[in-house]
């Protein structure tokens, strides 16, 4: 299955963080943190403004980008959890 977001929504897929902590301790599922980090799957078309004019998303597909911990939607499709997000919940791109 496929997935086209609309308007200003965006797609994205959390990325693992690492399970070992600086000192060296493993940290267990129980107790690890939801990812901040997360790779852009889909981006839709953009924002339609007051005027009627389409407003271009500033992410694109294969960006990674950091969110916020209880943003979006998560949703389970083809056996992947996914996150939809609107544009706006994007707290930065990764460079």
């Amino acid at each position: 299955m496929s997935l086209r977001p609309l308007a200003d929504r965006v797609i994205v897929k959390r990325l693992e963080e690492e399970k070992k902590s600086a000192g060296g301790i493993i940290i267990p599922d129980a107790a690890a943190e939801k990812p901040l980090k997360a790779e852009v799957i889909a981006v839709g078309p953009g924002k339609r403004t007051d005027d009627g004019k389409v407003h271009a998303p500033e992410v694109k597909k294969g960006d990674t980008v950091l969110i916020g911990k209880y943003s979006g939607t998560e949703v389970k499709v083809d056996g992947q959890d996914l996150v939809v997000l609107r544009e706006d919940d994007i707290l930065a791109v990764v460079a």
